[in-house]
């Protein structure tokens, strides 16, 4: 029987893929999306275009500290 797996996304909006029959590891939700290693895959490749962490596209969108005067 083929594995099952589930998507999983981390508090940083980071994707992965993990067996549905075990244990959700630590600081990993379900995404809402479960199948075969290749529908998961697809999934993650529909929904996740952008694949830096959440803490550093918020920092990039950020514009830069000017000071007093500048």
């Amino acid at each position: 029987m083929p594995t099952t797996y589930q998507v999983l996304v981390n508090h940083e909006e980071q994707y992965a893929l993990y067996p549905s029959a075990r244990e959700l590891p630590d600081g990993w939700t379900p995404a809402g999306f479960s199948g075969t290693e290749d529908e998961c895959v697809a999934h993650v490749d529909a929904c996740w275009s952008d694949t830096r962490p959440r803490s550093v596209r918020t920092a990039a969108a950020t514009p830069p500290h000017r000071g007093e005067g500048t």
